[in-house]
């Protein structure tokens, strides 16, 4: 579990402060549970905001993690969001992207119960294509049976296979201590070192 304490918030890429800590960034779709797997990381309710709104984190949230920096991006591929906003958000995460910070790992977030967006596809294209290390976290893995949790993994596993060296780690907020949660802390630890 990290102890970590919230910084800052930067709604454009000019208002990112220089850090020389490695960070570890959480990016996904709005709604697809990024605040309810940082809040479990950190042992916390309510560090990262969870909402029942999509595309409500408009900002990329900075955490103190002593030794690290915990970078939450905001969601993507929300619809009800206006064109100004889309591209303000778009200006942010590729500022970010493009500011040469020291990106230890990425952990992508999708929804277990479907397949990967575009967007996510984009997005996980991009951070292969330019050598950014990440791993793949499927959420809301509790929402289905033993059969479809089974064939979804499988059909996950196949789509992520010509992605060499890229770990899939189901995820649950809910079962008991958290499906995967050491999995994912050990896979951020080794980041790290």
């Amino acid at each position: 579990m990290f102890n970590v304490e919230f910084t800052y918030s930067a709604g454009l890429s000019s208002q990112l402060r220089p850090d020389d800590r490695p960070d570890i960034v959480f990016s996904g779709r709005s709604n697809v549970g990024k605040s309810s797997l940082i809040n479990k990381l950190c042992g916390s309710k309510s560090m990262a905001r969870v909402s029942s709104k999509p595309g409500k984190t408009a900002t990329i949230n900075f955490f103190d993690a002593g030794s690290f920096n915990l970078v939450d991006l905001p969601g993507y591929g929300y619809a009800k969001v206006s064109k100004t906003e889309k591209l303000r958000w778009a200006e942010l995460v590729e500022g970010y992207f493009a500011a040469g910070r020291n990106i230890a790992l990425v952990v992508q977030i999708i929804d277990m119960r479907r397949m990967p967006t575009a967007d996510d596809m984009d997005m996980i294209n991009f951070m292969y294509d330019s050598g950014i290390p990440f791993i793949v976290v499927a959420t809301k893995s509790d929402k289905l049976n033993k059969t479809e949790y089974q064939a979804q993994l499988d059909a996950l596993g196949e789509l992520f296979a010509p992605y060499e060296g890229v770990g899939l780690y189901p995820f649950s907020a809910l079962k008991g201590g958290g499906e995967g949660t050491q999995a994912i802390e050990e896979a951020i630890l080794s980041s790290l070192s």
